[in-house]
């Protein structure tokens, strides 16, 4: 049974951090691109940032470039979302979602597998 988990979420100012965790399990996490979405309430699910199985790319949605960063660790089968200087228009709940053999899709439709989701909340 395929599982992703997401933890890291809560309530912080305008301009502090968060670091967001996806735990994988039931599935061969080193050969999924696995990407972070998000949604705020009364708005559609945006893409927020990618990663490819082998690390070596990366892609991001261009309001959070320079202040996200993806990144992953396929020996702990955790993907991790950075968030810095966050403002309150980030406030959403962020998921995560996995997809065999690809990556770097913006279409929440092209992933196979996601997880629960968790809230990230940034008062001014």
């Amino acid at each position: 049974q395929v599982q992703l988990v997401e933890s890291g979420g809560g309530l912080v100012q305008a301009g502090g951090s968060l670091r967001l965790s996806c735990a994988a399990s039931g599935l061969t996490f080193r050969i999924y691109g696995v990407a972070w979405f998000r949604q705020a309430p009364g708005k559609e699910r945006e893409f927020v940032a990618a990663i490819s199985w082998s690390v070596a790319n990366t892609a991001y949605l261009d309001s959070v470039k320079g202040r996200f960063t993806i990144s992953r660790d396929n020996a702990e089968n955790t993907v991790y979302l950075q968030m810095s200087n966050l403002k309150p228009e980030d406030t959403a709940i962020y998921y995560c979602a996995a997809d065999r053999s690809r990556w770097g899709f913006r279409d929440s439709r092209e992933y196979d597998y996601w997880g629960q989701g968790t809230q990230v909340t940034v008062s001014s």
